[in-house]
């Protein structure tokens, strides 16, 4: 590192879209960008921002021995900034040995393995008085057999803690059930990918009614950035990630989301997400993740907020930067391939028209992969998903049902989160 030169910022995941929006955004502050990817092959890894870019396996020990050979090589301690929850716990559970080369942005240990682990979250959620839905945790089949009694349907089921086993079974993060019989057949099919999994009553709207917080905490578990968006399209529908929100006010989710963290003594970058529940007007928590950037990080920097930054100097004592209170300008995020895919899906169920698409697309954005500086990582995106569709066609002596299979494991590769979650 050449003297004088800003401490580094360690982007673990740059494999994912969260890990390529952080990177650009940290660079954007003129931060020296050095990268872990277990991919680097991934369209992402194409960036240019990156000073250097690591392999390693971000989702085992491997990623802590990676961490421990460069921090030796840093005349600077730098800062951590893990995308994903493996690495989030990864880094959580062996923050003693790394804090020689590192910052790291973290709560205590037994905050980061409460906040991560679904049926430990319901579980303190609960106590916590927070408004989630009712959930039954899925340790033997006997529990699957309960939760077809106690619970009411649709749900929702889906792993406790996302395991490298599930990752490879599955691009779904979750699955809806619509029945008694199908929630068995899930867990039937599913259970030896998790240790644990949870059900959970769906909360009754449309992608629209989900709502979300990002935010940094800091070392008094004060709330420095807070950031309120919408969702309006995701990918897949209903149960897939985010591809289309736009900035938004909504006081509920805000005092939620403080209420939550302040409450657990937290420290560090966090995400809630809430569903308005379409029937009674009652918000429900969804989802919360911790430690780490989410996909939606990049439109809060767009709006002018600089969550990242924030997070960055923090970490260094260094006085906060001055933006830091959302304005309200009305900035969207967008995927744009995975909301085009979200779009020409609802419009073919009736869902949504040509012209309520076009109009939704009104407005100052941000793109999650599309940069005029940085290009190549969208062009390599968009070259991917072309072949995903093209490939299957071109096996034209493979029998109906092959090729039907073949097809939606295409459609499932093009709508997932890659590496971690988007959020």
């Amino acid at each position: 590192m050449q003297s004088g030169q800003k401490p580094p910022a360690i982007i673990i995941g740059l494999d994912c879209t969260t890990g390529l929006q952080s990177a650009r955004i940290l660079a954007s502050h003129n931060i020296p960008v050095i990268a872990i990817a277990r991919d680097r092959t991934h369209y992402c890894c194409a960036t240019r921002v990156c000073k250097r870019i690591v392999v390693a396996e971000t989702g085992s020990s491997e990623l802590v021995d990676a961490l421990a050979r460069l921090g030796k090589e840093l005349d600077q301690k730098a800062v951590l900034f893990p995308c994903t929850d493996a690495s989030v716990l990864l880094i959580s559970r062996h923050r003693r040995s790394l804090a020689r080369w590192y910052h790291v942005l973290l709560p205590e240990p037994d905050v980061v393995e409460t906040l991560t682990d679904k049926a430990a979250f319901y579980t303190y959620a609960q106590a916590q008085g927070l408004a989630v839905p009712r959930t039954v945790v899925l340790s033997a089949r006997s529990d699957a057999e309960e939760a077809t009694r106690e619970l009411e349907f649709p749900c929702i089921v889906k792993p406790s803690l996302k395991s490298s086993q599930w990752a490879r079974q599955t691009k779904a993060k979750a699955f809806k059930v619509a029945d008694a019989q199908e929630l068995l057949a899930v867990y039937d099919r599913c259970s030896g990918w998790a240790q644990t999994m949870i059900a959970q009553e769906w909360v009754g709207g449309t992608d629209a009614d989900l709502y979300t917080c990002n935010c940094y905490f800091d070392a008094r578990s004060m709330p420095l950035v807070t950031f309120v968006s919408r969702k309006l399209r995701q990918w897949p529908p209903e149960t897939g990630v985010g591809c289309f929100a736009e900035e938004c006010r909504n006081e509920t989710v805000l005092q939620e989301t403080i209420r939550l963290f302040r409450g657990a003594r937290y420290r560090g970058l966090g995400y809630l997400e809430m569903k308005r529940q379409e029937r009674t007007g009652r918000y429900f928590i969804t989802e919360a993740n911790i430690g780490r950037p989410t996909g939606r990080s990049a439109m809060a920097e767009a709006g002018g907020v600089d969550l990242l930054y924030a997070a960055y100097c923090d970490a260094l004592g260094w006085p906060p930067p001055a933006n830091l209170r959302q304005k309200y300008d009305g900035v969207r995020w967008i995927y744009w391939r995975q909301d085009l895919q979200s779009a020409w899906c609802q419009w073919r169920r009736g869902g949504l028209t040509l012209s309520e698409w076009w109009r939704s697309l009104r407005g100052p954005k941000v793109d999650a992969v599309f940069c005029w500086t940085d290009p190549v990582p969208f062009l390599r995106d968009l070259l991917r998903a072309m072949t995903l569709v093209i490939a299957p066609k071109k096996q034209a002596n493979v029998s109906g049902r092959e090729k039907q299979q073949k097809l939606a494991t295409a459609d499932a590769v093009s709508g997932q989160r890659t590496g971690e979650e988007m959020s």
